[in-house]
């Protein structure tokens, strides 16, 4: 192993890992991104690092971007992490927020392929998304509020209905909240703008190229295994349901 092809990778991952990208059309990262994909040497020693740092390297558009796998509680977000930085208090407030982040990537991808399917999404199409997409996943499930669990798509399903659609402040500033449905969206929208995911112009979220990224490299895989999940959880509610009745 060459020492200058250690130093290379060692300034790639060091861009990587700072959330940034490299470009083949950006000054700052060319000449990087061509010594990636240049140098066969430069390519391995960056890839192992990042395999053992848990790490994921994704390529769009002749740029390469990176992300924490699954897992990771050093570069990734825990779910106390995701709590702090939108200000939840509890886990059913959570797993709505991940519904509504599943949701908008339900927005742009089908269900059988990683093709884009629109360009941009606003607030009121994901309040109706995330409203048809509770409602068919908790629609077999009678509500037992007494028993139910927080992290439940009863408990989260309730707690979507219970919400205004908006508050009289939501109509003029978009604030985000959790005080009403829109506010939830916005709130999960601002954190998905900070990851650099999704970028707002006047109304309209367009998702990003680092979004895209990520979505077009594993997101048949990811989907799956949530809706895996999804599946796996309505079933095993509906499942109990029919054993109590028939007890």
């Amino acid at each position: 192993m060459e020492e200058k092809s250690l130093d290379t990778a060692l300034e790639i991952y060091s861009v990587l890992a700072q959330g940034k990208s490299l470009k083949s059309d950006e000054a700052e990262t060319a000449e990087l991104y061509q010594a990636y994909y240049s140098d066969a040497e430069v390519y391995d020693i960056t890839a192992r690092l990042l395999a053992k740092l848990g790490l994921k390297a994704y390529e769009y558009k002749d740029a390469v971007f990176v992300t924490a796998g699954a897992g990771n509680k050093v570069f990734g977000l825990t779910n106390e992490d995701i709590k702090k930085r939108l200000t939840l208090k509890t886990n059913r407030e959570l797993y709505l927020v991940y519904f509504i982040m599943y949701q908008a990537l339900l927005m742009f991808y089908t269900d059988s392929a990683s093709v884009q399917v629109r360009e941009y999404v606003r607030l009121d199409e994901m309040m109706k998304a995330v409203t048809e997409g509770l409602a068919a996943v908790s629609k077999e499930v009678a509500p037992d509020v007494e028993r139910m669990e927080e992290t439940s798509f009863e408990a989260v399903h309730i707690l979507w209905e219970s919400l205004p659609q908006m508050l009289q402040e939501d109509r003029t500033r978009n604030r985000a909240s959790r005080g009403s449905q829109m506010g939830y969206v916005k709130l999960v929208f601002n954190f998905l703008e900070e990851e650099g995911l999704f970028k707002l112009v006047t109304d309209r979220y367009y998702p990003t190229d680092r979004l895209h990224a990520i979505a077009e490299s594993y997101f048949e895989d990811g989907k799956s295994a949530i809706e895996k999940a999804l599946n796996e959880i309505t079933a095993s509610v509906i499942d109990s349901k029919k054993g109590e009745e028939d007890a």
